[in-house]
């Protein structure tokens, strides 16, 4: 369902990273409905080029850029931000989407575990974001969104890897916020809770085995602790992450925005 303007973000240039992910390929989706030029990311060329196909019967005069990298790779990184600019000119929203769950109790973790959790989805973040906010400087403008999570807000069993890094996000959005502000660039998280996708599914799994159960009875139990019944989808974040990139969230800085069907309530 479109609900945005097609020219909503008409002569802007959007990276996505995270991009053959379940939230950053939905968000890619839909920033291009609303006329904005994308450059897509991941690690997956293949899943990258399925996606680009598959906007372009969507938004058939879209203009999209494939960049697969490695966003802990610094090498990498620096290729995507300067090759992204030839091909679209300054990147004007950012949307750090690309990230990994995992983790165990305390007792069980590893220092790989929480250093290749806490790269992924905090350092190589904050690392990419400093090059983006660079030409964002530049224009004068930009918006910033971070997809954190409700881990990034309130601990859960087993997760403190993950939510470690989360809360770190989170901590990095609300600081940062005051920063760029003064060079008109806006930046927000949206902290999800169960989200439709592989992740998401993969967490139940690990919940699963902790408790013993079925994985049919943890997504049971997951869908009834929830006061809508059901998990959010990937469009549900992206239509959010589209909010927050657009003018109509112009005085909106350094929030976290909760989207999980109420859970957050209980």
């Amino acid at each position: 369902m479109t609900i945005f303007s097609t020219s909503a973000l008409a002569e802007q240039h959007a990276l996505v990273t995270g991009a053959t992910g379940g939230i950053g390929a939905e968000t890619a989706k839909v920033l291009a409905g609303m006329g904005t030029a994308i450059t897509i990311s991941g690690r997956r060329r293949q899943k990258l080029n399925a996606l680009k196909q598959e906007i372009e019967q969507q938004v058939p005069d879209a203009s999209i850029y494939v960049h697969a990298a490695d966003l802990t790779n610094a090498e990498q990184r620096d290729e995507l931000c300067a090759a992204a600019k030839d091909e679209l000119g300054p990147i004007s929203i950012l949307v750090n989407s690309a990230g990994v769950s995992g983790g165990s109790v305390v007792e069980r973790l590893t220092q790989d575990d929480m250093e290749r959790i806490m790269h992924i989805n905090y350092t190589s973040t904050v690392l990419l974001t400093q090059q983006v906010y660079r030409q964002m400087k530049e224009k004068g403008h930009g918006a910033i969104i971070n997809v954190a999570s409700l881990s990034g807000l309130r601990g859960t069993y087993g997760n403190t890897a993950y939510a470690a890094s989360k809360f770190a996000l989170i901590g990095f959005t609300h600081s940062f916020a005051l920063e760029a502000i003064e060079h008109h660039v806006r930046v927000n998280a949206v902290c999800p809770g169960y989200v439709e996708t592989d992740m998401a599914l993969e967490a139940i799994r690990r919940k699963a085995a902790h408790s013993g159960t079925s994985f049919e009875h943890q997504m049971t139990k997951a869908k009834e602790s929830i006061p809508s019944g059901h998990f959010t989808s990937p469009q549900d974040v992206a239509n959010t992450i589209a909010f927050l990139a657009s003018a109509a969230a112009d005085n909106i800085i350094g929030e976290s925005v909760k989207i999980s069907g109420g859970s957050v309530l209980r």
